[in-house]
């Protein structure tokens, strides 16, 4: 199981290819950051990107959430996020993808969108034969009244940050020690436990042809992010062109 912070840009793309002086520097792992500066920097002709990490633990609470769902956080941080929704865990194990997309270039409104996310990862759970569904008002993907994914988005200037996280072969223990989502009792589950895979990787492929069919894009090899020198390791990315 990879550990600390995994950055994997998964391109969007058409078929220009950026230039290497456009790319991120890549230095110590601190992938949020690095999303950030690449959400400030777009415009309308930046390439549409889904990027994917793997996160320390940490709850991570949305510009609305209440501090009255965070119960017994422990020695795991709180940070605040300028996403939408609540309280929600990150950890090892788990897939943390964010969709930084044009949703004018793509013609989707905010509501298509999320559902179009939704699908992607109930489309992946089909792949194992694993059953899942929507829940009106509360977004995300449930198994059997179980969350198994959970969705946080912010759009600014048309474009979306954040995205989504995966529960696949984590500890869901620090689940107990919030109220996921703002519901108290949510129950919590994951990919391996419903009988799917455990292995993130096999799990990630499996999305991203889901995310890019439900985007109407295609899936391609790319050169692997840039480093600084710092240390930080390259890893595959895939560039996802217009079909």
């Amino acid at each position: 199981m990879r550990t600390g912070f995994c950055v994997r840009p998964w391109l969007f793309a058409e078929s220009r290819v950026p230039s290497p002086e456009s790319r991120l520097s890549y230095g110590p792992p601190l992938p949020r950051s690095v999303v950030v500066q690449a959400d400030l920097a777009r415009d309308a002709d930046t390439l549409d990107e889904l990027w994917i990490v793997e996160h320390p633990p940490v709850f991570t609470l949305g510009q609305a959430g209440k501090m009255e769902h965070v119960l017994m956080p422990g020695e795991i941080p709180v940070v605040p996020v300028d996403r939408g929704g609540q309280v929600t865990y990150h950890g090892p194990g788990q897939i943390v993808a964010y969709p930084l997309v044009d949703l004018r270039r793509l013609k989707f409104g905010i509501r298509d969108f999320v559902c179009r996310i939704e699908q992607a990862i109930i489309d992946t759970l089909a792949h194992w034969n694993i059953g899942a569904e929507r829940k009106a008002g509360a977004p995300g993907v449930y198994v059997a009244g179980a969350k198994v994914a959970a969705l946080g988005l912010r759009v600014r200037r048309g474009c979306t940050f954040h995205g989504l996280a995966f529960n696949v072969n984590m500890d869901l223990e620090p689940f107990h020690r919030i109220n996921p989502c703002g519901y108290e009792g949510l129950q919590v589950t994951q990919v391996m436990d419903l009988g799917g895979p455990s292995r993130l990787d096999e799990v990630e492929a499996e999305l991203v042809t889901q995310l890019a069919r439900q985007f109407g894009l295609e899936a391609r090899t790319a050169p692997p992010p840039m480093t600084n020198g710092a240390g930080a390791t390259a890893e595959s990315s895939v560039n996802l062109a217009v079909p």
